[in-house]
């Protein structure tokens, strides 16, 4: 029998996968990085198969076969029909004794916040909300894009830029340096141009979001269509908030709200003024942070709570990801 570890902590993404191997101490073992999770495109069961090969890489790497725990906080498991499904393929790989998924955004508020308490607001390609409380309680949200209410998220802006642009273009709505900055971006000179190059597939569709700090800078540089588009964003990342909050009775209680994603932690000022405010004014006890730490340091913390490991093991975790 090969030698078991305290942890295995899996935080997958679409774009990427970090794994890292955690003693009962907090030490950490090993790590190993690999390539995006997307059960939606693939199947669970090759989105798993793809996960295997950094779990090995990594137990090798640590010199053990297995865990006591393994905390997987992994993108699209949105619906807990979709955490049960996930779960029983990762216990099927016998990695640990024990299993628990979670969705990726819960990674983010562990890595944030001292104890498994607040609320994690994660504003990427899209965007998502989570809480949670010592006690297991949690609030989500589906998080299925606008079939289950969400707007926001880097893809849905640079959608509402491009609405916004090209009505200002045809008259249909009014003006907006949105309409020359986005085409300058891919070098074209007129929105119909950059319309026609979108439709026909010679500026690929991912490269969509390239379009979101383009929106961000043009807001700042005054441009009123854009400003109203960040604060509306703003509006809907302090909704989801307040929100999960309230749903865990924790509004009136000082409670940090974790900010994370590449629109969050990307250092809008403008955008980042408007989410304290607007904070502030609903929900005067909350504190906002933005998160840059590793996810996956959410994953390994919360394995250590579901192992429960002290206060020391999980400085040390916390240590050796944060420097």
């Amino acid at each position: 029998m090969g030698l078991t570890a305290s942890v295995l902590a899996i935080d997958a993404g679409n774009s990427k996968t970090d794994v890292a191997v955690v003693a009962a101490d907090g030490e950490v073992l090993a790590t190993a990085r690999g390539d995006g999770f997307r059960p939606p495109a693939v199947g669970v069961g090759p989105a798993v198969d793809a996960l295997a090969d950094t779990v090995t890489r990594a137990y090798d790497a640590a010199g053990v076969t297995s865990a006591d725990h393994v905390s997987a906080c992994l993108a699209n498991a949105d619906l807990p029909v979709e955490e049960e499904q996930l779960a029983a393929a990762l216990h099927a790989r016998a990695w640990g004794a024990s299993v628990t998924v979670r969705n990726d955004t819960f990674a983010i508020l562990r890595a944030g916040a001292a104890e498994p308490r607040g609320v994690a607001v994660v504003c990427g390609a899209g965007i998502n909300c989570v809480g949670m409380r010592p006690d297991g309680r949690t609030a989500r949200f589906p998080a299925l894009g606008r079939i289950s209410g969400d707007w926001g998220g880097g893809w849905g802006l640079a959608e509402e830029a491009l609405w916004h642009a090209a009505r200002a273009e045809d008259g249909r709505g009014g003006p907006t340096a949105l309409a020359r900055t986005l085409p300058a971006h891919f070098r074209l000179p007129s929105m119909p141009a950059l319309i026609e190059a979108l439709h026909l597939g010679r500026i690929a569709d991912a490269r969509r979001h390239e379009l979101t700090p383009v929106l961000f800078s043009t807001a700042t540089a005054g441009d009123a269509t854009a400003r109203a588009i960040v604060a509306r964003l703003a509006e809907e990342v302090t909704t989801m908030a307040v929100v999960a909050l309230t749903r865990l009775d924790l509004l009136a209680e000082e409670t940090p709200v974790l900010l994370g994603g590449g629109v969050l932690t990307a250092g809008h000022t403008l955008l980042d003024d408007a989410v304290r405010e607007s904070l502030s004014a609903r929900a005067p006890k909350a504190t906002a942070l933005v998160v840059r730490a590793r996810p996956v340091l959410g994953a390994a913390l919360l394995g250590l709570d579901g192992v429960g490991a002290g206060g020391e093991a999980q400085d040390r975790v916390r240590a050796h990801f944060e420097e």
